[in-house]
């Protein structure tokens, strides 16, 4: 190969691992967001607590927290997560709260999820969110304990 050639595939090699490492930083940090750093797939944190259903937001409606982008249906939802956002963040950053108790870091789908006593929990799937209300109360138990050595 020559010298021309090794440098092109050097670079190519270097700029799709630096895409990887991104991706996965933004994976795999305390907040569990996408390579475009946001949360929650773009639903809308606020509209679980008031529609009592998870809808997706706008880009219009965005608020930047703790590194994230969170997406909002309106201004009001925007604005009520802007003045407090500890009310309406998912727990354990956004990370499967089933998976959390089991001692790791999963991502979810914002379609299973649970509201209990005020926090919002999001889980990896329909079935594993059935599995985390099984024993509601030892998986958030076991969650917040592991949260803190795994965010």
């Amino acid at each position: 190969m020559n010298h021309k050639r090794r440098e092109m595939c050097v670079q190519m090699l270097t700029g799709v691992l630096s895409i990887a490492s991104v991706m996965f930083a933004a994976a795999t940090g305390p907040v569990n967001k996408d390579a475009k750093g946001v949360a929650v797939k773009g639903y809308d944190v606020v509209a679980y607590f008031d529609e009592k259903r998870p809808v997706k937001g706008r880009e219009e409606f965005k608020f930047e927290f703790q590194g994230a982008t969170y997406l909002f249906t309106s201004a009001v939802h925007r604005d009520l997560f802007a003045g407090n956002p500890a009310k309406y963040i998912p727990q354990y950053g956004g990370y499967c709260a089933y998976g959390m108790a089991k001692g790791h870091k999963a991502p979810v789908d914002p379609e299973a999820w649970s509201i209990v006593d005020g926090r919002l929990y999001l889980n990896y799937s329909a079935g594993v969110s059935k599995d985390f209300a099984k024993d509601r109360a030892r998986n958030i138990q076991d969650a917040d304990k592991n949260w803190p050595t795994l965010k």
